[in-house]
């Protein structure tokens, strides 16, 4: 077999027992990298996200591509043989990824210390609101609030509006980033310097709070709180969003110093191009209003189209401001197969995201698309030596599905 056809992550083992996005989408990118991952669901809908935002033939196109390459087992974890059966798997994977409240995982005999009693190599990926101690652990959180508490919120918008949020759940997603770069680096560390199985304890709001850059150390040794700026990068000049004369808005990130001074040329502001004052970035700051005006003025003068032109000649970072109609159609998104085309089982065609990032020798792969809930609840079963005649009976009795 040869090295591009062979997945850097294949023979790695993963349980999850996720629900919605923080821990499907951890063990999503596991999967997407070749890991056999094994989702367990509740027989009695499946994972919430299945019914989330936009619906084809009853389930969500989320779903598709959240839960790509995994392996759904309907098991209820509620029920004392359902128990027994997560541990049976736990007692042979690598890695088990959670997002369930501290403490339900316990109350079912399936905590961190009753599954490395029976796997002491195995990882497990905890991830929750406030973490696994502390005195918040126990209230429920989702990252909308690890977004607020981690101080992504506050400086989110407008100085004159409220904190807004973005449009996607960032605080999930930078979490669940997070939670599979500690699983594997646990993993190098068992496999490559001998160590044993360890626990993560993930939090949602210090995954958003690791990367909220200066923020820390600019106030314990200044004082200085970071506010709502709008567009603007605060403390970077220039960079920020600008009307055009067509209605539409481009983005200019022109805070390099030889940057600064081509864009001033190029828009006929030679003054400003050779101001010593404005040659630093510090003296840009100090004139921050005034050169966004200047900016301002110039893009408003024109269309998008021809800003563009003109900003990519003088090689000034710009962009337009990208909907779906526009990923969907750009040439660079196409020649980097960032889109992937796939057919569903009654043959409605259908765009998924490609994987990130890109491996030269061994790149991701999508093998399946999100499955039915418990397609291989049998399969995974009889591989645990469970015949028909027991799944039969745990089927009847609503353990599985």
């Amino acid at each position: 077999m040869s090295e591009s056809t062979v997945q850097p992550l294949a023979g790695v083992k993963v349980l999850e027992l996720g629900n919605m996005i923080a821990a499907p989408f951890c063990t999503r990118i596991l999967a997407e990298f070749g890991a056999d991952v094994v989702k367990v669901e509740d027989p009695q809908g499946g994972d919430q996200l299945r019914q989330w935002r936009k619906m084809y033939q009853g389930t969500s196109l989320w779903w598709l591509a959240q839960a790509r390459n995994k392996q759904s087992v309907a098991i209820d974890m509620r029920a004392a043989e359902g128990q027994e059966i997560v541990r049976a798997l736990a007692r042979g994977c690598d890695i088990v990824v959670e997002n369930f409240r501290p403490g339900t995982l316990e109350r079912w005999g399936v905590g961190w210390e009753a599954l490395r009693a029976l796997n002491p190599g195995l990882i497990m990926v905890r991830l929750s609101g406030y973490g696994q101690s502390g005195p918040y652990k126990d209230r429920p959180g989702f990252g909308v609030i690890g977004e607020a508490m981690g101080g992504m919120r506050y400086i989110t918008g407008y100085a004159d509006r409220p904190p807004v949020r973005m449009g996607i759940s960032i605080g999930d997603s930078i979490a669940a980033l997070y939670g599979a770069i500690g699983a594997l680096v646990a993993l190098h560390h068992r496999k490559v310097n001998g160590g044993t199985g360890q626990m993560i304890d993930l939090a949602l709001y210090e995954a958003v709070f690791g990367v909220m850059e200066s923020m820390v150390p600019e106030f314990d040794v200044l004082g200085y709180v970071r506010e709502r700026a709008g567009n603007a990068l605060p403390g970077i000049v220039p960079t920020n969003t600008y009307p055009t004369r067509d209605g539409k808005h481009v983005i200019i990130g022109a805070n390099g110093n030889a940057i600064f001074k081509r864009l001033m040329h190029v828009i006929g502001r030679a003054d400003l191009a050779d101001d010593p004052g404005l040659g630093h970035n510090e003296g840009r700051v100090a004139r921050c209003e005034e050169i966004d005006g200047v900016i301002g003025a110039w893009t408003g003068a024109h269309d998008l189209e021809h800003v563009l032109a003109v900003l990519e000649q003088a090689a000034v970072p710009s962009g337009k401001i990208y909907d779906v109609r526009d990923i969907m159609t750009d040439p660079h998104y196409a020649a980097r197969g960032m889109i992937e085309q796939f057919t569903l089982p009654d043959g409605q065609g259908v765009k998924l995201p490609a994987i990130v990032p890109k491996l030269s020798a061994t790149p991701g792969t999508t093998r399946w698309l999100g499955p039915k809930l418990g397609e291989h609840t049998d399969t995974v079963l009889a591989s645990l030596g469970y015949d028909q005649e027991r799944r039969d009976r745990l089927r009847a009795a609503g353990v599985i599905g």
